[in-house]
């Protein structure tokens, strides 16, 4: 098989993966930094041959409880549209991933190959378009579980998710003229350079309005809160009430999906994609094998430091248990320790890199680049829902249509005026 034939099925199958692998990483978050934030310890019991991974276990520990649990369907539902809802909550993020550029497209023997699993010139419209469909996951499941509560619960949320999809849209328009495009790929790569000489010339800095609305109506998209009125305990039965073992997970595994997913999406749209700040692909590409020493050095000198930490966790441990769990530290310390001592070993042996091997190590730079920018915008969405209190309903929707969607009209009139003064039209 010929590269241009794997390298895509690759990139479908890491744009289907690498939502799903994140996942429980996402769930551990979750509760490790609202117990931060609430002066808690977080989950530190469920252990597997004594490993707990600071509580990751607990992310398998949920999987394994909610497949056991009896599967119960009430009677007189629409088992079709019934199943149909959980199963849209679960692939629609899926999908909208996969437009995602994870990297400058690869140059081998004069073909291009996109690093990216689905590659349109409108890829926004298809981001817009696709999530879309999430609303019809909520109708589904709140009209096909034959109960009023949820029903209920439904058409609130398809009002605030509709209401805020009009924000959403309006508020990429500012950023679709600056880039003169609505190739995401083509987006990514007008952010690179500076601004004034030291700002990276991201959309955040080009377009604040317009991040402040995506932002806001994101949030009301992926309802968390403070936008969770279809979920808050406070609030109607939700549009999951009937739902219970894997269909109730698949709905909670596609809320933190398509947290990740909306994570992409922003720091595609408004923080430079892959873009490595200052270091566009061909400065990279041009010291490749100087980026993969600079690569090794900072993986030895991170696990270095994980080993230490680990070795003064273990301290802790040793002191406050009897059991195995006080081997954990030990465990991970020493795997660190071996993970920086094979990077060190790997440093002596770099060698000058062909062009094929460079523009692979240029790649796997600007995917971890992209992927650290996921993970932050990622924590912000935890960190705000932790932080802030609940809006009424009506404060909700009174947002939407009277504050975010004039602003984003604002928004796009003042684009356009610089664009028209600046001669860039």
């Amino acid at each position: 098989m010929s590269v241009e034939t794997v390298v895509p099925f690759v990139m479908v199958l890491i744009a289907a993966l690498l939502p799903l692998s994140l996942l429980p990483v996402m769930i551990w978050a979750e509760r490790k930094v609202s117990a931060f934030i609430q002066d808690r310890t977080g989950p530190n019991r469920a252990e597997i041959l004594g490993i707990r991974l600071g509580g990751v276990i607990h992310a398998i520990a949920d999987v394994v409880k909610l497949m056991s649990k009896e599967e119960m369907t009430p009677a007189r539902v629409n088992r079709f549209y019934f199943v149909l809802g959980p199963f849209l909550a679960l692939f629609v993020p899926l999908v909208s991933f996969a437009i995602i550029p994870l990297a400058d497209s690869l140059n081998l023997g004069g073909t291009v190959i996109p690093l990216r699993a689905v590659t349109l010139n409108v890829g926004i419209l298809f981001v817009l378009a696709v999530t879309s469909f999430h609303v019809y996951a909520v109708v589904f499941g709140a009209w096909a579980s034959n109960n009023s509560f949820t029903l209920l619960g439904g058409l609130r949320s398809a009002a605030q998710m509709i209401s805020y999809e009009l924000g959403l849209g309006l508020s990429v328009v500012g950023t679709v003229m600056v880039a003169q495009s609505l190739d995401l790929g083509r987006i990514v790569e007008h952010q690179g350079g500076t601004l004034l000489g030291f700002l990276p010339a991201w959309n955040l800095f080009l377009q604040p309005l317009g991040f402040l609305i995506f932002l806001v109506c994101i949030f009301a998209e992926t309802n968390r809160n403070p936008f969770d009125l279809t979920e808050g305990e406070s609030e109607i039965v939700g549009y999951h009430l009937e739902y219970s073992s894997m269909k109730f997970a698949m709905f909670f595994m596609g809320e933190y999906i398509a947290i990740i997913g909306a994570s992409a999406v922003t720091a595609t749209l408004f923080f430079g994609g892959y873009q490595v700040p200052y270091l566009d692909t061909d400065f990279l590409r041009a010291h490749s094998t100087g980026v993969l020493r600079v690569m090794l050095v900072s993986m030895g000198a991170i696990c270095f430091v994980l080993a230490l930490l680990y070795r003064r966790y273990h301290r802790r441990l040793t002191a406050l248990y009897h059991d195995r769990r006080r081997n954990e530290a030990r465990m991970l310390g020493g795997m660190m320790l071996l993970m920086g001592l094979a990077a060190v070993v790997a440093l002596l042996f770099v060698s000058p890199l062909p062009e094929a091997g460079g523009q692979v190590v240029v790649a796997a730079v600007q995917m971890t680049t992209l992927l650290v920018k996921i993970l932050v915008v990622s924590f912000f969405f935890i960190w705000i829902r932790w932080t802030l209190p609940r809006f009424r309903y009506d404060q909700l929707m009174g947002l939407g249509w009277k504050v975010l969607i004039p602003l984003a009209l604002l928004n796009i009139f003042l684009t356009g005026a610089l664009l028209v003064f600046s001669g860039r039209t």
